[in-house]
């Protein structure tokens, strides 16, 4: 006969490479060199496209704001997992795990969007190029533009709320030896977060 489990969960351990420590410090250089050179480029292409006038065409405002998203979709994972290579506590709130679970989804929502309307840019620029400045306006650039955020904080809002309803704390067996901490599986309709918590000690 099992013994279950009622602990209530409100924090994860990331495990992270946890298999091969001596790899620690030059996995850390490597995403830290990776995060520092996309994090440039994606920020130094949004403040020449702010800087330069001739750039405020709806091609690089879009560009501009793909970069832009694609800079908070590096802060929303990288910082936590670098800090976690040299960390002793790796534990990461539920409140932690949603936030960084929010900016992310809202990211690359706004991405998806934003990349439709880059390709309708080009549909127009290529099919239609003597109605080009007439179909594509600087008011619907700025309309498909701010669309693709609404959608993105949509998106991200209605995860989180599924989200935050899981219980986190149905009765587990306890176990001997370490399972699985995170087993995500999904679906068209529901997505589920399954949490398997091994015995301590």
């Amino acid at each position: 006969m099992t013994e279950d489990n009622y602990s209530l969960t409100t924090e994860f351990i990331l495990l992270g490479f946890s298999d091969h420590p001596e790899l620690k410090t030059l996995l850390f250089l490597v995403f830290l060199a990776i995060y520092l050179v996309t994090m440039v480029g994606n920020l130094g292409l949004v403040v020449l496209i702010y800087m330069e006038r001739r750039l405020h065409t709806p091609m690089y405002i879009f560009l501009g704001n793909l970069a832009l998203m694609d800079s908070c979709c590096s802060c929303a994972i990288t910082p936590k997992m670098l800090q976690n290579f040299f960390s002793v506590d790796r534990k990461m709130s539920l409140y932690e795990c949603m936030a960084q679970f929010y900016f992310l989804c809202l990211a690359e929502t706004a991405d998806c969007f934003l990349l439709a309307a880059m390709a309708y840019d080009r549909y127009v620029a290529i099919c239609t190029p003597l109605q080009y400045h007439t179909m594509m306006s600087k008011k619907l650039c700025l309309q498909m533009t701010t669309g693709a955020y609404i959608a993105g904080n949509l998106h991200s809002i209605i995860h989180i709320g599924f989200l935050f309803r899981l219980t986190f704390c149905r009765s587990h067996p306890k176990l001997n030896s370490t399972h699985f901490l995170w087993a995500i599986t999904g679906s068209s309709i529901i997505q589920e977060l399954h949490v398997c918590i091994p015995e301590p000690g």
